[in-house]
């Protein structure tokens, strides 16, 4: 647990610099060869975060601290703004941005976070992926986690067993502050379609 926890939390300060609009804490557990997703909506989705963010950064500066998650063409906009003005402004632009479907609007009005805090949250963000790697009956990669002053905001296309027991996992982790889950909520039956079986010992001779 140590170890891994020590590995992703470095491996999350050196991803930092990601293409969002101010650096945020999150983990991005999105493998190409076992995502949920259709690897063209994979692809759309990068483009929906980088369109995004410039958008959102040629518009409001330095006066917001506003970072962007793509998911399935799901947008979650996180972060602080200054007024509900800018708030509202930052759906708008978000609204706009091709292929994106729906707009989670997250974002707190008043002062931005300061550095420590961000620095928090990506040792929380850290924490959080460790324990759904630990964790037996969940597929890490389905699950994308963005942390936001101690409230972690959970997307993925999982069915209710996993999203209840994702959420009670982190909900037990000191210094997490609030779970809010964003997720694509489908049956076993569809999971299973989605999900191609391994292959067992003796399907493999």
């Amino acid at each position: 647990m140590k170890r891994s926890l020590i590995a992703l939390t470095a491996a999350t300060l050196l991803s930092a610099c990601a293409p969002l609009v101010v650096g945020g804490a999150m983990v991005g557990t999105a493998m190409m060869a076992t995502d949920r997703r259709t690897a063209g909506t994979q692809v759309e989705d990068t483009g929906i975060e980088l369109k995004a963010a410039t958008r959102l950064r040629e518009a409001m500066g330095d006066r917001t601290h506003i970072n962007v998650q793509a998911f399935n063409r799901a947008l979650l906009l996180s972060g602080e703004v200054r007024n509900e003005a800018d708030k509202a402004e930052a759906e708008r632009i978000a609204r706009g941005v091709e292929n994106v479907t729906r707009v989670h609007n997250e974002l707190q009005v008043g002062f931005l976070s300061s550095l420590t805090s961000r620095s928090n949250d990506l040792v929380l963000a850290g924490k959080i992926k460790a324990t759904l790697i630990d964790a037996k009956n969940l597929q890490t990669n389905a699950f994308t986690v963005v942390v936001e002053r101690g409230e972690v905001y959970l997307m993925g296309i999982v069915t209710e067993r996993e999203a209840h027991s994702a959420s009670e996992l982190i909900r037990g982790i000191p210094k997490v502050e609030k779970v809010v889950r964003l997720f694509e909520i489908v049956s076993e039956e569809e999971l299973a379609k989605r999900v191609p079986r391994k292959p067992t010992a003796e399907q493999s001779r």
